[in-house]
Parts: structure tokens; sequence; C-alpha cells
């Protein structure tokens, strides 16, 4: 079971899309995801922060063409700040060691896809919408889950 399937299962009890539908509709995922970036000032704002916590080459390659560069999600938490990451972890109802793991393992590929020209787009609006339109497909084939696009 992937890690998006156990975060959803540990929301409601109920596996994947089931999952997703009990939540309202929404996947909880997704809007945490969503709810992050623009706390953070959209991946604009989110390269600043990595930058200022001397990770900007790691967020850089990231947005650029090459391979990714790992994190560690000690460095997450680092980077964001505990309450971040415990507020992620409070919305999707896991342990915030779980949340800043997820976020270790999925923002660099997050980022990568919300960068396919490997540059930010300076369009708060365009980002969010690109956000909202990505994940529920992204997530999937991150996964190998079958959540709905």
């Amino acid at each position: 079971m992937g890690m998006i399937d156990t975060l959803l299962e540990s929301l409601t009890g109920k596996k994947g899309n089931d999952a997703a539908v009990a939540a309202g509709g929404q996947d909880p995922l997704a809007a945490a995801l969503s709810s992050l970036l623009e706390k953070n000032g959209g991946l604009q704002g989110l390269m600043s922060k990595f930058s200022k916590g001397g990770l900007g080459e790691v967020f850089t390659s990231w947005v650029g063409m090459g391979e990714n560069q790992s994190v560690k999600s000690s460095q997450i938490e680092d980077v964001l700040g505990s309450d971040q990451v415990k507020g992620l972890a409070a919305q999707l109802g896991v342990d915030p060691s779980k949340a800043s793991g997820f976020l270790a393992d999925y923002l660099p590929k997050i980022v990568d896809k919300l960068t396919p020209s490997g540059q930010i787009d300076s369009a708060e609006n365009q980002q969010q919408q690109g956000l909202d339109d990505l994940l529920p497909s992204l997530l999937s084939s991150l996964t190998g889950g079958k959540q709905q696009a």
C-alpha cells in the first residue's frame, strides 16, 4: 500500500477512492498540499524558504530539467518549521514524522511536475490552478494507486 493510500485510509478508514469520497469528495491530501503551498507563498515562496534554509540548490534541482536531488524529512522540518509539519499532519490525521517523510518523498516530484518548463511561473493563480488540476493524477502516478483524476 502506498503512502497516499495509507494517509487516506488513516483519515477515513476506507481505501483509495472510497477514502476521498468519504472525506467529502475532495482529496484531503490535495487540499493539504494546496494549503501548504498557499501558506508559503506558492512555489516562489517555497523556493525562498529552501534557499534561506541552505537548500536552495536542492529546490532548484526540483524545478530544473535535470535529476531531482533528495531531501531528508528532518531538512523538510527545518525549512518549513515544526508548526507547519504538525499542521499538515493534523490535516491528514497522521503523525508529524509521517507527514515530513511524505513531504521528503513527494515534494520534489510535485515541484518538478508543477514546473515542466524548468522555471517557476510567476502567476500565482496559474500555479494554484496547475496544482488543483495536477494533484489527483500526479498522486495516482506517484503511488501507483487508482486516485480519480
